[in-house]
């Protein structure tokens, strides 16, 4: 089945809060792809909070993007509202 993202809001951290189409609410950690290619610029965080939904993808305004295939697959549920602290 086909899950795309719905919503996303950054996080501190470096990790993102994605809802998906079926409701789901998952925590992603970007880290270990900034040290890849034009996701290293996403160390601003200006820009790291630049993300959005695109779409089904996330999404940043340098262009950087993840499937949402792949950001579901590493992501983990949110057990508890004290996971998304901001």
């Amino acid at each position: 089945m086909y899950i795309g993202a719905r919503d996303v809001k950054p996080l501190p951290d470096f990790r993102l809060l994605i809802t998906f189409d079926n409701g789901e609410r998952r925590i992603f950690n970007v880290e270990p792809y900034l040290d890849k290619g034009v996701f290293r610029e996403l160390r601003n965080e200006s820009l790291f909070k630049s993300v959005r939904v695109n779409f089904d993808a996330v999404e940043w305004a340098n262009g950087a993007d993840l499937c949402p295939e792949i950001v579901y697959a590493e992501s983990v549920p949110v057990e508890t509202e004290s996971a998304v602290a901001v």
